[in-house]
């Protein structure tokens, strides 16, 4: 062992870092997949081959020769960045779990709505075929898509500097193999400066969801809505004025229009069939939040929008532009001050400050041309943090 360590300080290096790549490969590598490893037959009569076949037809990779887009290439199986509004894989495989392969065909070559129609134009597979992809999609309701691989490129960097660092460290106390001692000294600083911002990084954005943008259950795209459509913020979301949150409309609210209109101009009658099945199951569609403080954070939104008249956009972003919405801004403690720092309130015709006398008569007099929300107290830390 003495003698193993004696060796020329680069060749350690990269026998050092040969080991933690061979490690991560057989230790890491069978995490990451094992998921895909414990697949089970769960349609009756079926095997893996079948339910593999099957999946292979859903993704294109069969039949060879074919006219028509793969499965895959408009209904997904895992979520996409922008908006895609084709139902996805799991979607369809969750509504046509319970039918048998006849009504399933009916559905594929005979698809509601004029959107979906039309796409399905070309579209030409045998009995037989299109039996496996269905025994695909019942497996895969069952089952789901399965997880999406983590990336690990961060990490594999932060074991690399660690490695840099455990090496310029040895040289210098133990090797010395290395004529001029400034270059391990300055791969150990540079190496573990670096270690030190990516922890730093990583700890700041516990608890912070900047550019959170999940999935949510029917496709709503509030730039349909608000901007094509005209509807108002405040339609849907009434309580934002006087409420601590701003509500998420209620199943009915939404079927006050939709009871007429059930068919999109963009996902024809699937998204909305969701809404209607919701609706008359008597049953809340589960949105996803999107914008979450800690449990000790106060905030309200009646404070933000009723009194102080701010526009949703000032935190939100242009929500109305957006057809999936995302968080803009990381609402962190420093962004909320800045704000309340450079803010101007509406407050010389606002009831909600008629209270603040001495501020008043600095504006009165000229000693002061505006107020921000700081200096009516926002930034004391009870009010946030009481």
């Amino acid at each position: 062992m003495k003698k193993y360590f004696e060796v020329d300080g680069c060749k350690f290096l990269v026998r050092f870092t040969i080991f933690i790549f061979v490690f991560s490969f057989f230790f890491l590598h069978p995490l990451l997949t094992f998921a895909e490893s414990t697949e089970t037959v769960v349609t009756s009569g079926y095997s893996k081959e079948d339910i593999n076949r099957g999946k292979r037809f859903f993704m294109g990779l069969l039949p060879f020769e074919r006219n028509h887009e793969s499965c895959v290439s408009c209904h997904y199986l895992n979520a996409p960045d922008t908006l895609n509004w084709n139902p996805s894989a799991m979607d369809i495989a969750l509504k046509y779990a319970g039918r048998d392969t006849a009504s399933f065909r009916q559905v594929v070559m005979e698809p509601s709505g004029n959107v979906m129609s039309a796409a399905h134009v070309n579209f030409d597979i045998s009995n037989e075929d299109l039996q496996t992809i269905k025994v695909y999609l019942d497996h895969l309701a069952v089952t789901g898509p399965g997880m999406q691989k983590p990336s690990v490129n961060r990490l594999l960097l932060f074991l690399l500097l660690g490695i840099l660092i455990t090496w310029a460290l040895l040289d210098l106390i133990f090797f010395k193999k290395v004529k001029y001692k400034f270059i391990p000294a300055l791969i150990f600083i540079g190496a573990f400066g670096y270690q030190l911002s990516m922890i730093y990084e990583e700890a700041v954005k516990l608890g912070r969801s900047q550019g959170y943008q999940p999935d949510q259950p029917i496709k709503f795209s509030h730039k349909v809505h608000a901007t094509d459509n005209q509807i108002d913020c405040m339609y849907c979301h009434h309580t934002a004025t006087e409420s601590k949150t701003a509500n998420i409309p209620s199943t009915e609210l939404c079927m006050n229009c939709h009871i007429v209109v059930r068919e999109g101009t963009h996902s024809g009658r699937f998204e909305i069939d969701k809404l209607v099945q919701a609706h008359e199951e008597g049953r809340s569609v589960e949105w996803v939040r999107i914008h979450q403080l800690p449990d000790h954070v106060f905030f309200s939104h009646a404070q933000h929008v009723g009194a102080g008249k701010l526009d949703c956009a000032q935190c939100h972003g242009a929500v109305e532009e957006m057809h999936v919405v995302h968080q803009v801004n990381d609402l962190s403690m420093s962004w909320c001050l800045e704000c309340h720092r450079e803010t101007q309130v509406d407050f010389v015709d606002n009831d909600y400050y008629k209270t603040f006398e001495a501020l008043h008569k600095e504006l009165a007099s000229g000693k002061k041309d505006s107020i921000t929300a700081a200096d009516i107290g926002a930034n004391d830390c009870a009010k946030c943090h009481y």
